[in-house]
């Protein structure tokens, strides 16, 4: 069957499309910008679709004879919705790499019609979300009737273009912290606490991680928390920016962030993703004062995005998935993540 890597000319969309063909695998490369999609494809002797997500009608034309769209193209919040209704209607399987809460919580909206449509729609299958949720599962599977989550991860790797563009639009919008079942906006810097994610305690902070979205589904705990380290100087001037937030989504102030986001490296090489693994954590709390506690360490981010998602597509494309919005874990199971290159034990104590 046919599948599509969209974006394949972006940072993580060419590390897949490269680990595509040395594992054998012929994806239909497509995105928006004709020359750099065009010389990559003739680079690895694939097929290029030169496609703009701003026409529904060039849209069901590009999507002819796909069963599945592997979406690399961020900010996902630009790309997403019309992937998704594209896939819905030429009935192909969707798959991202966001990490962004809103494309999750927009995938599971569309549950009912994926269900009619016959097809998955699972969002976050890199890096994002798929060792966080692997071991949200772990942990609820060992504490069964937990009632809080928290999840982190600790990694020094600087992030790609399409990263940094993504958080530089999170930023207007604050946290994001699930309580009692529901996503509530919070703060930059919300929480703070002390945290050992592998590598001895550090301070950390909450952020608007997709765990926030997708870790409820796959775990059913109605309280829920992400975070990353964060040093004392930094935190306090990232809550300073709470009173500028409604500065911060200016678009003038956006392209301004933006830019400065282009003008700098489009991500890590490859030796500084093999030096830079990432160190995952997660506690489970139970109202009885029960706690377990998980650790992992994997490759580093983008390394595990390139494995995690050729994994997403190699299992839908085998068939036997039920149609509907589903979450990495719930597809691939709490130790897949123990099976990617670079990966450790996942330890639960």
């Amino acid at each position: 069957m046919s599948w599509m890597l969209y974006g394949a000319n972006g940072y993580s969309g060419e590390l897949i499309a490269r680990a595509a063909v040395a594992a054998g695998l012929q994806p239909i490369l497509a995105g928006r910008s004709r020359e750099p999609l065009e010389a990559l494809a003739r680079e690895l002797g694939l097929e290029a679709r030169v496609l703009a997500l701003d026409s529904a009608a060039a849209l069901a034309t590009g999507l002819k004879g796909i069963a599945l769209v592997l979406n690399c193209a961020g900010p996902f919040s630009a790309t997403a919705r019309p992937m998704i209704t594209g896939c819905l209607a030429a009935r192909a399987h969707y798959l991202d790499i966001t990490g962004e809460v809103a494309v999750f919580e927009l995938a599971a909206s569309l549950d009912a019609a994926a269900r009619t449509a016959g097809v998955v729609l699972c969002p976050g299958v890199g890096f994002d979300v798929v060792p966080t949720d692997c071991v949200a599962l772990a942990l609820a599977e060992a504490l069964p009737g937990a009632s809080h989550l928290a999840l982190g991860f600790d990694n020094a790797s600087p992030v790609s273009r399409g990263t940094a563009r993504t958080m530089v639009e999170g930023l207007g919008q604050g946290g994001a912290v699930r309580r009692d079942g529901a996503i509530v906006r919070v703060p930059l810097g919300y929480r703070d606490r002390r945290i050992d994610f592998g590598a001895g305690e550090k301070l950390a902070m909450t952020i608007p991680w997709g765990d926030v979205s997708t870790a409820f589904r796959t775990t059913g705990i109605a309280n829920i928390e992400v975070y990353i380290p964060i040093s004392p100087r930094r935190l306090a001037r990232l809550r300073q920016l709470n009173y500028l937030r409604w500065a911060l989504r200016l678009g003038v102030v956006q392209s301004l962030m933006k830019s400065r986001v282009d003008a700098g490296i489009p991500g890590p090489d490859a030796q500084l993703r093999e030096r830079t693994p990432t160190h995952i954590w997660g506690e489970a709390r139970r109202a009885d004062g029960s706690v377990r506690t998980a650790r992992i360490v994997t490759a580093n981010g983008y390394t595990v995005t390139v494995h995690a998602s050729l994994a997403m597509v190699a299992r839908l494309l085998a068939g036997g998935i039920a149609a509907g919005s589903v979450t990495p874990a719930r597809v691939l199971g709490a130790r897949f993540v123990e099976t990617l290159p670079g990966s450790g034990r996942l330890s639960i104590g």
